[in-house]
């Protein structure tokens, strides 16, 4: 292997490790790709308001309402289907079906149909952005309800006293989860015209049965992991279209990203990613980062797919109303356009970094240990790596072990070690992360301390 000189390491290691924990969480690459930046300002708010306009009109996508209702669930999948199609012919449209399938919200089995659409890359690797397409009606004061008294319209949480809510009352569902099913609808115009040959695969999803318990999301995923898809990466949006809190709060200019842990697990890593890529691309939008998988009580698609493995993160917008979830309240006027907009950039700008870039270097040998030890020194970080395909150089990270982003970073070249002097690997949490010749990086990979063997000792 290619190895820098200890010297070099040296100089670097002292310069760096200086600014101690003060120093701000890494910065976003300084080299922005001018079709990402194309790309991203051909989001289109007047498309997102024509096709939510539409999605909304449907009476209601309750997944357990009549699919041969011509105001429900079927309908309202078929148009999706139907307007993907005729997006771009790159795009691979299909309904995703999962028939005979239950939840104590529905009255007895229902076929289930998530509507994908995939622009094919150079290679198989896939990242996915969904919204889900169906909607409900919790009855009139809906998750607000909820939230103040705990149970759907006062009445006590229990299967005796709370029958499954009508399927068929008025649900327009338009920002839960309208605001999200048309992001990714127009991401997947985006994309498909931007006219960049991507080395990942992406997969825009409809996902149906999320109100009901993640079903469509869990079936897609159970499916996946049985296939051995490589999803990479899955960006789910949910709520992501109200700038106007329900507490009178107004904030058009943050987005939430929920992560399931632990620290510098996949999906943390990609929250991580996502701020830093979109603090270059769309710099106005700022990022909140939760170390949770989601709100209190509430899920979202992502933890479905993290259940199984796969690294998923979920957006939310920053101030929600509760008075305009689950119930005939949740119409068009109370979507942001502008806003919506931004987090489908922001969505938008991460992806394409994460699908140009090459994957994240393995850290782990074939036993799974993390590839860090003290050499030569005894004192020292040594760090390897396995070479990612594409990759013309790695950037490592490293922060204090109790900080929770990283703080410092250093280019070493396209090399599979490296070895930061006088860094002991006790005070400090290492990563590394592939970078292509245009400059385009991957997730970082960090090295997790193996659990003692039973034989170790203090």
């Amino acid at each position: 292997m290619k190895r820098l000189p200890l010297a070099m390491a040296l100089t670097a290691s002292l310069v760096h490790l200086s600014a101690a924990a003060q120093a701000p969480p890494a910065a976003a690459p300084a080299g922005l790709d001018p079709r990402i930046q194309k790309l991203i300002t051909s989001v289109s708010e007047e498309r997102m308001r024509q096709l939510l306009t539409k999605l909304s009109s449907f009476k209601t996508r309750n997944t357990c309402s009549d699919p041969n209702a011509p105001d429900a669930v079927g309908a309202a999948r078929q148009w999706i289907f139907d307007e993907l199609t005729r997006t771009n012919p790159k795009l691979q449209v299909s309904f995703d079906t999962h028939p005979g399938l239950t939840s104590r919200r529905c009255t007895g089995p229902f076929e289930l149909r998530n509507v994908m659409a995939v622009l094919p890359g150079k290679t198989p690797r896939r990242i996915y952005v969904s919204g889900h397409y169906d909607s409900v009606n919790l009855g009139a004061r809906g998750q607000e309800g909820l939230n103040t008294t705990g149970s759907r319209e006062g009445v006590a949480p229990t299967q005796a006293t709370t029958p499954p809510p009508n399927p068929a009352l008025p649900a327009a569902g338009a920002n839960d989860d309208g605001s999200g099913t048309v992001l990714s609808m127009e991401l997947a115009r985006v994309f498909a015209e931007s006219g960049i040959e991507f080395d990942a695969t992406l997969v825009f999803m409809t996902v149906a049965g999320e109100e009901q318990g993640l079903v469509g999301a869990a079936a897609h995923a159970k499916a996946a992991k049985e296939q051995k898809l490589p999803i990479q990466a899955w960006f789910n949006n949910d709520i992501v279209g109200n700038s106007h809190g329900g507490d009178g709060i107004v904030d058009g200019a943050t987005i939430r990203i929920y992560s399931e842990g632990p620290e510098d697990s996949p999906s943390r890593s990609l929250a991580q990613f996502t701020r830093r890529i979109a603090a270059g691309y769309v710099p106005s939008h700022r990022i909140r980062l939760m170390a949770r998988r989601d709100r209190f009580s509430r899920g979202g698609d992502h933890s479905a797919l993290n259940a199984q493995g796969f690294a998923a993160i979920g957006f939310r917008e920053s101030r929600e109303n509760y008075a305009k979830q689950h119930n005939a309240n949740d119409t068009i006027d109370g979507v942001d356009f502008s806003y919506l907009a931004q987090n489908a950039r922001v969505n938008a700008a991460a992806m394409a970094t994460l699908a140009l870039a090459p994957p994240p270097p393995v850290i782990t040998n074939e036993r799974g240990q993390p590839t860090i030890d003290r050499r030569p020194s005894g004192y020292d970080a040594h760090l390897r790596w396995t070479a990612s395909p594409g990759a013309a150089g790695y950037r490592i990270f490293w922060r204090n072990a109790w900080a929770p982003d990283w703080e410092h970073e250093l280019f070493a070249g396209n090399v599979t070690e490296y070895v930061l002097a006088h860094a002991n690997i006790d005070d400090w949490v290492f990563g590394v992360a592939a970078v292509d010749a245009a400059g385009h990086e991957s997730t970082v990979n960090a090295y997790i301390a193996a659990a003692r063997t039973p034989e170790g000792g203090s």
